[in-house]
């Protein structure tokens, strides 16, 4: 990726608003918005199946 482009990844604790202002406070601005599913394994009667842990919003910016 080149250095006009940068990715910010929505921390835990961070709303999508907070990370927005952190991206523009770099002189940044979002240009694409990605999620990504991530899913933790639970044992069920012997088999190992995936559930749905949450989400990860991670927006790509493009340099002023």
């Amino acid at each position: 990726m080149s250095q006009k482009k940068k990715k910010f990844e929505v921390l835990e604790n961070e709303t999508i608003d907070q990370c927005l202002e952190r991206m523009k406070q770099e002189g940044y601005f979002p240009i694409r918005r990605m999620e990504k599913p991530y899913f933790k394994e639970i044992k069920k009667n012997g088999k190992i199946e995936y559930e749905p842990a949450g989400q990860k919003i991670v927006f790509e910016g493009q340099l002023l």
